[in-house]
Order: structure tokens, then C-alpha cells, then sequence
């Protein structure tokens, strides 16, 4: 499973190209979307990646108009990412593409296979999350 997760994602992630945006930056601007607004550090540790890796990644992301900075609303000491409507739709883009993709994977399934492979993704949701 773990070979053919790798495989698959490898596979699928050649799409993100086409959606204009590194993968980093898809990785980032999806903590942003799916987890929220985070902290530089809590981002990083999230992405696995040093917060200085972290801070060119975001100051690249700002001026291309993905994130914005906000300051916290209780302490305005600290900043807080955000993610733009832009990058929100970019984030999008990228979900699109690839999920066409995999679409085009599974086109060539039999059902039962297809039934196999939703069963199995169930499974893995619920002992992972």
C-alpha cells in the first residue's frame, strides 16, 4: 500500500505544473486552506522544512499574491498566514487537474475494482483520521 500510495502521488503530482505554482507552494497554500491560518513556525513544522526555508517560501507566496499576513487578533506581536482568494483558486486548479487525472487512471478500472478501491480509501480514512 505504502509503494502504491508513493507511486500514485508521484504520478498525479506531475500535474501540478500546469496549475503554475511549485509544489511547495500547492503544499503550503493546502495547510492554509484545509488547516487554517497558521503562524510561519507552525507552518513550517507542519511542511517538515526550517522556518527560514519557511519564510523565503512565504515572502515568494506574498508577492505573488497566495498569502497575506495578518497580525494576530489578540496579540499583535504575532503574524498569521492567510491564504488569498487567488491562491485559494490556484489551490483549486491544481485539486482539478489532478483529480481529472486520477479519473482518467481509474476510467480504465473494471467496477469491482473501482468498488474495491472506494472501499479501501474508506478504510484507510477512517484508521488514519
Amino acid at each position: 500500500m505504502h509503494s502504491a500510495a508513493i507511486h500514485l502521488l508521484r504520478r498525479v503530482s506531475r500535474e501540478d505544473p500546469r496549475a503554475g505554482v511549485s509544489p511547495a507552494r500547492l503544499s503550503a497554500l493546502s495547510v492554509l486552506v484545509f488547516a487554517g491560518p497558521q503562524r510561519i513556525s507552525e507552518l513550517a513544522l507542519m511542511e517538515r522544512v526550517k522556518v527560514p526555508t519557511m519564510s523565503r517560501l512565504v515572502a515568494a507566496m506574498e508577492g505573488e499574491g497566495l498569502v497575506r499576513r495578518e497580525r494576530h487578533g489578540t496579540d499583535g506581536r504575532v503574524v498569521v498566514l492567510h491564504a488569498t482568494a487567488k491562491g485559494k483558486r490556484i489551490l483549486d486548479r491544481a485539486r482539478e487537474l489532478r483529480l481529472a487525472l486520477l479519473e482518467s487512471l481509474l476510467s480504465k478500472a473494471t467496477a469491482r475494482e473501482i468498488a474495491t478501491v472506494r472501499e479501501a480509501a474508506e478504510i484507510v480514512d477512517r484508521l488514519v483520521l
